[in-house]
């Protein structure tokens, strides 16, 4: 069972296919990991392993991951967890593609690490409505409340601060509107439609975004295998050639 450790933090991760690099952040809110690729419309492990080294983790605190939890947790402390695999696995340049929370993770470490990044899919990315505050909070207190039987030393107020950090904000919560404006970052976005994935969100990074492509209609049986391919002719499209 592939595991990087860094310091006290434990991320498990799982490799498939060979080729240029493609770096996955699976959907699954706070609970993100590799599990979760198999119930999403198409699995990328299976999709993309025959063209791309498909590199697939547990965000810390899920699946097989761990992590000590603190009030200054946040997004940063994502991006530094898939920095640090990436240079661990001496990768310096590579795709990413994100479901889910895993699109804000996507742009979180284009912002961290743009020269690193050579192009990204955004599956269903969440972001902020007038309508899902409460939503997020909900799904993170859950997450916790399911930690602290495991972790009785884990304070209320240290997990509010954390919570806070990650959904207090605005827009998709990891980056602003201004950053995704000056992104330049090839992006192709294939749009969510449900509270948690606002069909709002994805049209507005589309038309943020100087290089992006949206695609609404992807993710219903009589689409998939087109949205497959264009997934594929994609990310082979921004793959260096060197």
């Amino acid at each position: 069972m592939p595991t990087f450790k860094r310091g006290d933090v434990s991320i498990h991760f799982e490799e498939y296919g060979a080729g240029y690099p493609i770096l996955l952040f699976a959907p699954g809110g706070m609970r993100s990991s590799i599990e979760f690729w198999a119930n999403s419309p198409f699995d990328p492990t299976k999709e993309l392993a025959a063209d791309f080294r498909v590199i697939a983790m547990d965000q810390r605190n899920a699946g097989k991951s761990s992590a000590p939890i603190t009030a200054a947790d946040g997004w940063d402390s994502y991006t530094s967890d898939h920095i640090a695999l990436l240079d661990h696995l001496g990768i310096k340049h590579c795709h990413v593609m994100g479901g889910c929370i895993g699109g804000s993770y996507s742009l979180g470490i284009i912002k961290a690490a743009p020269q690193r990044i050579s192009a990204a899919i955004l599956q269903n990315p969440i972001g902020l409505s007038p309508r899902n505050r409460e939503l997020f909070f909900k799904m993170f207190d859950t997450w916790a409340d399911a930690l602290k039987l495991e972790r009785p030393q884990l304070e209320d107020p240290a997990l509010r601060q954390f919570r806070d950090r990650m959904y207090g904000t605005e827009f998709v919560f990891n980056v602003s509107r201004e950053f995704v404006r000056s992104c330049k970052t090839p992006m192709l976005i294939l749009c969510g439609n449900d509270d948690y994935h606002p069909n709002e969100t994805s049209k507005d990074i589309a038309v943020l975004a100087p290089n992006a492509e949206l695609i609404e209609n992807w993710k219903t049986p009589d689409v998939i295998g087109a949205t497959v391919k264009r997934v594929r002719e994609f990310l082979i499209s921004h793959t260096p050639k060197n």
